[in-house]
């Protein structure tokens, strides 16, 4: 069987874990307080196009996000999201057990608008009885979304905009952020995310790492005290070098990017032999995360060979799907599956 479910089933990029094994016995200090987390700070600082940053180190996603939020919020508050962003969705509420609300709203494309976060804002305050509802405090995005679609330049500043107008810190989930980076539409860079956002992390778990997430904190704000937070939220990694030397070894010669380009690419051949074949999407994404609608009788062909994930049914006859491509698919994987594809 060949996946195409997710993208973290294999373990580590070959020069990750070379770097990690030639430095297994070196004795550093812990808890991210090492050389090896100071030189990703710095490659990170150096990407992001600014060396006034705080750069922290966590061992995954949902880790990160809810850190972050109960470390941004007090306790009235709650977070403004998408209904389909993945503290709402994937996360087990999470968020909800440090003590704060997710407040959804609608998106047919994953994606908040501007408009949207200054309609919540302002129905929140101009509400009567606001101080029985859980005040909107800060807004969360990812990028890429759930659904594989990304926000363009314009978008992202127009959000922050709206967030800084409100104040509203305005955070980033960047899971998989490189694969976001590297589509052919995409005209973000991490130099405006910087910009833009008040704190956003960059994802390894899902881009070459064995685990780990770079956390970037643009705003003062939010950095004072952040380590204390960490540690009692159980996320300061004793041997936290092990997450310093995995970003060393995805930044250090921009093989985080490449991988993301590798990914991606592939996706767009697997989109395009769907296409080829008339089956259209659930969702437009230019991503590494692909959603066609596929005739039922074609997915139990499929399955015979492939694992992928079923997102929802479409109507009796017909399903939509998720392939997902990661930095360490096959090119020759993928040409099978075009040709099967082809072949149906």
């Amino acid at each position: 069987m060949v996946f195409f479910n997710c993208d973290y089933n294999e373990g580590a990029h070959p020069a990750i874990m070379d770097l990690m094994m030639r430095t297994n016995m070196e004795q550093t200090g812990g808890y991210g307080i090492d050389p090896y987390c100071e030189k990703a700070r710095s490659l990170i600082q150096a990407a992001c196009g600014s060396d006034d940053l705080e750069v922290q180190f966590l061992v995954g996603g949902t880790q990160a996000n809810l850190t972050v939020i109960a470390a941004t919020l007090r306790p009235h508050q709650g977070v403004i999201s998408a209904d389909s962003g993945h503290v709402n969705v994937h996360e087990t509420g999470a968020i909800e057990a440090t003590g704060h609300k997710v407040i959804a709203l609608p998106s047919q494309d994953g994606k908040l608008t501007a408009q949207q976060v200054l309609d919540c804002y302002t129905a929140h305050w101009e509400d009567g009885a606001h101080e029985h509802i859980a005040q909107p405090g800060m807004v969360y995005i990812s990028n890429p979304t759930e659904i594989g679609t990304i926000y363009s330049k314009a978008e992202l500043q127009a959000l922050s905009e709206v967030c800084r107008k409100c104040g509203l810190p305005l955070y980033m989930d960047g899971a998989r952020m490189g694969y976001g980076l590297a589509a052919k539409e995409n005209d973000l860079d991490l130099k405006t995310i910087t910009a833009c956002c008040d704190v956003f992390y960059i994802g390894g778990t899902k881009q070459g790492a064995l685990f780990g997430e770079a956390l970037v904190i643009p705003n003062p704000a939010i950095a004072k005290d952040f380590r204390y937070m960490i540690k009692q939220r159980g996320g300061m990694l004793a041997k936290g070098r092990l997450l310093g030397i995995q970003f060393v070894g995805l930044f250090e010669d921009g093989l985080y990017f490449k991988l993301s380009e590798h990914a991606v690419g592939l996706a767009m051949k697997i989109r395009e032999a769907c296409k080829n074949k008339g089956y259209s999407f659930l969702v437009d994404s230019c991503t590494n995360q692909q959603f066609p609608i596929l005739p039922n009788a074609v997915l139990e062909k499929l399955k015979e060979k492939y694992v992928f994930s079923m997102w929802g049914k479409v109507d009796e006859e017909n399903s939509a799907v998720r392939f997902c491509t990661s930095w360490a698919t096959k090119a020759d994987d993928v040409e099978v599956l075009c040709a099967d594809i082809a072949a149906l």
